[in-house]
């Protein structure tokens, strides 16, 4: 048990508590059981590793945006992967019908996205994807609601005008 800005983090206690919030998460985001229970297991890892840097004031805040990072790296790194190895062309042609479609929005996403900070992506899946308000944005990434729209806005804003102007995303 470490202690850092005075509350201590009990990882066995978050895990009993919070563990099928974060496979909720997880699960959302990655559509993939298997690939949920070990992004879960590795949310946790990182917790334990990190323990002695982080406080326990928010727990829940904590492991939902933690959660959210994880399954965002596993989403990426699965892209490069199936580009870099076969079988995952024969995934594809197994399930093409909603497999295009994801494949397309993928591809689609890693253009607009390419040049923005993280946090952008981490922000926009949150408002977009998961449907929360500013505010909760705000509570999850350290922001303020005006703060999480400010850069919502100017997002919007560089992706219409690389659009309008015909350049990749």
């Amino acid at each position: 048990m470490a202690e850092t800005g005075g509350t201590p983090i009990d990882v066995d206690r978050l895990y009993r508590r919070y563990a099928p919030m974060v496979l909720r998460r997880c699960r959302r985001l990655l559509r993939d059981e298997d690939q949920a229970v070990d992004a879960l297991q590795e949310v946790f890892v990182r917790l334990l590793t990190h323990r002695d840097r982080l406080h326990g004031r928010f727990p829940s805040s904590l492991l939902y945006r933690m959660a959210t990072n994880v399954c965002l790296n596993v989403i990426r790194a699965g892209r490069v992967r199936r580009e870099d190895d076969g079988e995952g062309v024969l995934e594809d042609i197994a399930c093409a019908a909603d497999q295009e479609s994801r494949t397309l929005a993928g591809v689609v996403l890693d253009r607009i996205f390419r040049r923005e900070r993280p946090s952008t992506r981490e922000i926009a899946v949150l408002h977009f994807v998961d449907g929360m308000t500013y505010r909760e944005v705000g509570r999850e990434v350290g922001l303020s609601a005006g703060g999480v729209r400010k850069r919502l806005r100017e997002f919007r804003a560089r992706v219409l005008a690389r659009d309008t102007a015909g350049a990749e995303p």
